[in-house]
């Protein structure tokens, strides 16, 4: 007998059923996948090719031998798939069932008590790991999300006021104060052409006056009246 099956063997499962079920699942497993343990069916009549049930570390797996042993049907369920598994105890053998998410009810009957308190005992162990594993996630996504919260500084958000128009943030300097007058470019030259020596007295010293009143206001520099000033008294 192969060393792989014996240890399926504990509690008088059919020796051929055995073989003929790890036989076929040989090429059906998984990566990572292990078989814990093998159920098998026993009716009180004579039955040559018996159902039986797969516990694995990943799935639960329904074999149903067709065509007088020549095939054989498997029908899996992975443990997150599972809602809850049950045992009833009958007279003859007991009867092991599980739920689905999905409000499946899948039973298989006439596995000999010890089986089937192996393989509720087995289930249970396999959707505790499941549960663990999915509390630890969730443990450990909640411990990362406070520290990552911790580490980042809060920053306040502060709502900007639009602006319209860039006067409103940029100060206004006044440009540097120019004066252009067409009279002050040559005062010489100028004086000359207005005809000073064709003015009055009087008008050359209103003249005199307004170029006076320009300097004090700061429109002319102090040489440039001086000049106005000395052309015009040439002509007095």
């Amino acid at each position: 007998m192969k060393e792989q099956i014996k240890k399926f063997l504990n509690e008088e499962q059919d020796p051929k059923a055995i073989e003929k079920v790890t036989s076929k699942l040989n090429d059906l497993l998984m990566k990572n996948e292990e078989i814990g343990y093998i159920g098998v069916q026993k009716k009180p009549a004579l039955t040559v090719f018996p159902d039986s049930i797969v516990m694995t570390n990943k799935r639960i797996i329904i074999c149903q031998p067709k065509n007088l042993g020549l095939s054989m049907d498997f029908t899996d369920y992975t443990w997150d798939q599972i809602e809850g598994t049950f045992v009833k105890e009958n007279i003859l053998g007991s009867e092991f069932s599980f739920s689905t998410k999905t409000d499946m009810a899948v039973s298989i009957d006439y596995i000999p008590k010890i089986q089937a308190r192996k393989i509720f005992t087995y289930a249970k162990e396999q959707l505790d790991i499941l549960k663990n594993v999915a509390v630890s996630n969730v443990t450990v996504r909640e411990d990362f999300l406070a520290d990552t919260t911790e580490e980042f500084e809060i920053i306040e958000v502060v709502e900007t006021e639009e602006v319209t128009s860039f006067a409103e943030i940029m100060p206004i300097i006044p440009p540097p104060l120019t004066i252009k007058n067409e009279h002050f470019d040559n005062p010489s030259e100028i004086l000359n052409e207005n005809g000073l020596a064709g003015l009055s007295q009087d008008e050359l010293f209103e003249k005199l006056q307004n170029y006076k009143k320009l300097l004090d206001n700061g429109l002319i520099l102090q040489g440039e009246y001086d000049t106005y000033k000395m052309e015009i008294l040439s002509f007095m």
